[in-house]
């Protein structure tokens, strides 16, 4: 479909209907905020799925969507296309970016009760202080005992340190002995889950994009809406032997266009 450059009488509509990797090149020679809008909306899926990794650390969910959210406008307002880059791949660091810049701005201003924050500082103090005098690493039985605290209450602010205090990814761990400190980056597994779901998302945009009306139209009845080939063949007005067919063909296609991926 050929659009005008400055997108002057073209509907939404109209736009919708364009690939993404037009768009994206359309978008960096006219700046038009009708594209920009749709880029946003076909990939606030990214902003979602990096916000649910953030979620139920002391920061609502919404407030962390709206942020990520942010972090998916500005990705796609310094995108170039030409640079041969997935937008995936350039937008999510700066997603996560903005992310733990809200979370380290925030630290302590949640809403943690007092008690909390004060006996949180005394067992840090109280570490300190054991430490030197056992010449080992305090359990909490052992806090407990020096705060005259039960063990209970000492678990109880230790972990929320933890989730109002987000810790940086750069903190580094003994490694029991090893040459290499261990980065907490590292030893983080849940993030390629994530990554996982944006790139899986992104082929599938991407194979969508390349079928035509009816193949698009039965793959998402087939495998989104859970329809019988008989019922869309029915809706189409065509036999259940030809849609059997074109699913066939669809699979097809999505095979060779991942052994593309994989190399």
């Amino acid at each position: 479909m050929k659009i005008n450059k400055k997108f002057e009488n073209t509907s939404l509509e109209d736009i919708k209907k364009v690939d993404t990797k037009t768009l994206f090149k359309k978008f960096k020679e006219t700046k038009d905020r009708k594209i920009r809008e749709e880029l946003i909306e076909r990939h606030l899926y990214i902003a979602e799925i990096l916000s649910k990794k953030y979620a139920n650390r002391g920061i609502d969910y919404d407030d962390i969507y709206q942020v990520a959210s942010i972090g998916l406008i500005y990705a796609i307002d310094r995108y170039d296309i030409d640079k041969g880059f997935e937008f995936s791949s350039f937008a999510t660091p700066t997603i996560i970016g903005e992310i733990k810049k809200y979370f380290r701005d925030k630290g302590w201003t949640i809403r943690v009760p007092r008690r909390i924050q004060e006996l949180s500082k005394k067992i840090n103090n109280a570490k300190l202080i054991l430490s030197q005098e056992l010449q080992r690493t305090p359990t909490v039985k052992d806090i407990a005992e020096y705060l005259n605290s039960t063990e209970e209450e000492i678990l109880e602010a230790m972990e929320g340190s933890k989730v109002y205090t987000p810790q940086s990814l750069d903190i580094t761990y003994d490694s029991n002995g090893d040459d290499k400190d261990v980065n907490l980056a590292d030893i983080i597994g849940e993030e390629d889950i994530y990554f996982n779901k944006i790139e899986n998302n992104d082929f599938l945009q991407r194979g969508i994009e390349k079928l035509n009306e009816m193949e698009r139209k039965i793959l998402i009845d087939r495998y989104f809406n859970n329809k019988t080939q008989v019922s869309i063949a029915n809706e189409l007005n065509i036999s259940q032997m030809t849609v059997s067919r074109v699913e066939k063909k669809i699979i097809e296609k999505f095979r060779k266009e991942m052994k593309k991926t994989l190399g």
